[in-house]
């Protein structure tokens, strides 16, 4: 039978994985989602990269995600005469929104916003964390600070202010233009940058709708303060590590990084990790231990899944970096103490129905070690319900909807399959589980499996069905 591997691979694309050769090669190695990077790229490439996934789909014969990623603001200070200037520690330096090309004193902050919400006493960062500023007296239009930490500053380099919420939409109109094509190819996931509070998710669900679903991407420490009542009103969860760790100091990113997949996996939403996981295969054809480490920590914790940037988007080895780490994920996932991990890391269920029979089909299989869970979906609710327990077995969700489908291949343990067949009955039901376990390689004639189902079939969050069934021979029924 079929070995799962249960953690997902999420793979971002770019100038290095464009064709239909190189897309359909990170597949077969083991890419489960591909993530389109609105930050860089024209629509018109985006588009192409869309339509080559979707051909390479239905050439392997099972659903790909597809997420797209959006830019979000982006804060940065003006340019400087001669495109360049030196901070020095202990020296003054103002911002302000003077458009006039700045110097070693002074430069401009074309943001009022950031001006708005600072505080007296707070800290600035710039250039990814390289310099610090602290502000000493600021007003509407200006901030005059010390430089704590100098170093090099060149034109439109990025500003961090760390601590403060600002009063920002997620959404600038860059993204909204970028959000209303990417629906309109039909995207799986549209990843949120610069999530600060829930109301952020909100905002953008009143324009995705039930159009995809909404990953948050936990890049700003103000998240962390509202991360329940955020993961409460996302789909999906990203832990951004690489802009968390500008405005945290380091050590604080793994400890937050455990508590993120935590919350995510105790609401039963998928929790992705990113940023820097195979950083040297950028360059090189193999990973640091550290970064074996790295991604083994991330499986270990129970994550749905681990994401490579620039590594497959832009480096030089994009297909062994997939390789390396779907051979991570396994390595892990062969060891007993993850299971045991998993275990000790599992959230009680809610009193509930559907919580209820999720919970059940944990300890059923437990205790039966069945080949495989079958969970039939029509919004994916049950499907991810399955997936929250971190049962032993594989879940095979089998889902009218191939929208729901491509939306699953981001959760853990699910092997998501779509299914024409018009079922009334629960007879019709468990023969088809039975038939589709055994087909996809996941049970054997003989083998036990579990069937989870709300009834009536197709209802949203009606899971109320679970069934113990034993298949039987290509020509038998279910019994």
């Amino acid at each position: 039978m079929t070995t799962e591997r249960r953690a997902r691979i999420l793979a971002t694309l770019g100038p290095a994985s464009s064709s239909f050769e190189q897309i359909r090669a990170l597949a077969l190695a083991g890419a489960n989602v591909f993530r389109l990077n609105f930050s860089h790229g024209t629509h018109e490439d985006h588009a192409q990269r869309h339509r080559i996934i979707r051909q390479v789909e239905q050439e392997i014969g099972h659903p790909i995600g597809i997420l797209m990623d959006l830019q979000g603001p982006k804060l940065r200070v003006g340019r400087f005469i001669g495109g360049k200037v030196t901070l020095k520690p202990g020296e003054a330096f103002r911002l302000d929104l003077d458009p006039a090309e700045g110097n070693a004193a002074r430069a401009n902050l074309p943001h009022p916003e950031i001006f708005a919400a600072l505080e007296d006493g707070t800290d600035l960062l710039l250039d990814d964390g390289k310099l610090r500023l602290h502000v000493d007296r600021h007003g509407p239009d200006f901030a005059e600070t010390t430089v704590v930490v100098g170093g090099p500053l060149s034109d439109r380099k990025g500003v961090n202010v760390p601590g403060v919420i600002l009063p920002i939409s997620p959404l600038t109109p860059k993204d909204r233009d970028d959000l209303e094509f990417g629906l309109s190819l039909g995207m799986d996931w549209v990843a949120l940058s610069f999530v600060q509070r829930p109301e952020d998710i909100i905002e953008a669900r009143g324009l995705v709708g039930h159009r995809a679903w909404i990953m948050a991407k936990l890049e700003k420490p103000a998240a962390i303060e509202h991360l329940n009542a955020i993961v409460e009103q996302a789909d999906g969860i990203m832990v951004a590590r690489g802009d968390l760790g500008v405005e945290l100091p380091p050590q604080r990113v793994p400890v937050l990084q455990q508590r993120i997949v935590r919350s995510a996996r105790a609401a039963g939403k998928p929790v992705v990790v990113a940023t820097q996981m195979l950083e040297s295969m950028i360059n090189a054809p193999v990973p640091t231990r550290a970064e074996a480490s790295d991604v083994a920590t991330a499986v270990y914790s129970g994550a749905d899944a681990v994401m490579l940037s620039a590594e497959s988007a832009s480096g030089q080895y994009p297909v062994e970096a997939v390789t390396i780490m779907e051979h991570i994920i396994r390595e892990v996932e062969s060891d007993p103490s993850w299971r045991t991990g998993l275990e000790a890391t599992h959230s009680a269920a809610e009193p509930t129905i559907p919580e209820a029979i999720c919970s059940a089909l944990r300890q059923v299989a437990g205790l039966l070690e069945p080949a495989a869970t079958v969970a039939y979906t029509a919004s994916g609710f049950s499907a991810l319900r399955a997936s929250r327990e971190r049962p032993t077995t594989p879940i095979l969700a089998l889902t009218p909807e191939l929208t729901t489908a491509r939306r699953l291949t981001l959760a853990w343990g699910v092997r998501p399959v779509r299914f024409p067949e018009q079922l009334h009955e629960s007879s019709e039901m468990i023969a088809c589980a039975t038939r589709t376990a055994r087909d996809a390689g996941l049970a054997a004639p003989g083998d036990t499996i579990i069937v989870i189902a709300g009834l009536p079939f197709g209802r949203s969050g009606s899971t109320n069905l679970l069934h113990v069934a034993r298949v039987p021979a290509a020509t038998g029924s279910a019994g």
